[in-house]
């Protein structure tokens, strides 16, 4: 029941690391091609290691840089599915208090970064007949918690920005896909979030004995993006079975 996968070909944003570099491994052992974009060349540069990734230094934020993205993708023969995972939070502060500079970052990475990634290369997948586009957002753009107001407002934007899509792309025959994770334990998301405290970080997942890790929402991408084009996963919700709901979290100290 799965789709071929000899000649299917995928861009990943945020690959360098987390979630998006778990996607890019495991559809290239899948037999994809996987056109793995980030912004930092070092770490694109050991991800290439692996057959069937072809790195793309590119700033989703910076329309100028995706565009030369395109350029290279199709020089390179193109895509079929688009997979929009680059995004981030910043900071624990109360709307209050929270720094308009933090707000705004998390506004262009998470929803004008997939926006521009989306108008350039929607073309390319109208053209195609078969095109995929999958967001992933947030829980976080479904449940408004305390401290999180700037990743709220953002992942409930790019939560909003995927239905209106879904919407507009059906008659295109565009499959958009939204996988919304939970708590999932990375290197680097609560580290950066929380501006490089590695212990306040940690506490995060302090008591959680199975949280999820990237290789499992890669696992869901995987399957999102290989089922029959015509079986449209709308949205995905992924939690730990220990994060019953975005308020209640077991730990086990």
């Amino acid at each position: 029941m799965i789709q071929e996968l000899s000649t299917r070909r995928a861009l990943v944003t945020g690959a360098s690391s987390g979630i998006g570099a778990a996607t890019a491994h495991r559809l290239t052992s899948e037999g994809w091609q996987v056109f793995a974009v980030a912004r930092r060349t070092e770490k694109l540069e050991h991800l290439a290691e692996q057959e069937g990734i072809i790195p793309v230094v590119c700033d989703v934020t910076d329309p100028a840089q995706v565009a030369s993205a395109l350029e290279k993708v199709t020089a390179e023969g193109g895509i079929d599915t688009l997979i929009n995972n680059a995004g981030g939070a910043l900071g624990l502060d109360t709307v209050a208090e929270g720094a308009a500079e933090d707000w705004r970052w998390m506004y262009e990475v998470n929803v004008l970064g997939a926006l521009n990634m989306i108008q350039t290369f929607l073309p390319m997948l109208r053209a195609h007949g078969e095109g995929t586009i999958l967001n992933v957002t947030s829980t976080a753009g479904l449940v408004p918690y305390e401290g999180g107001g700037g990743y709220n407002a953002a992942k409930f934007g790019e939560h909003a920005l995927t239905g209106a899509l879904r919407l507009e792309e059906a008659e295109n025959n565009i499959r958009v896909i939204e996988v919304l994770p939970g708590m999932v334990k990375t290197d680097e998301f609560s580290a950066k979030r929380l501006r490089g405290d590695a212990a306040a970080a940690e506490k995060v997942y302090a008591g959680v004995e199975q949280p999820l890790v990237a290789e499992d929402i890669a696992e869901v991408i995987a399957h999102a993006v290989t089922l029959p084009h015509h079986i449209n996963l709308d949205q995905v919700v992924v939690r730990p079975v220990a994060q019953a709901a975005q308020h209640k979290v077991i730990r086990k100290l």
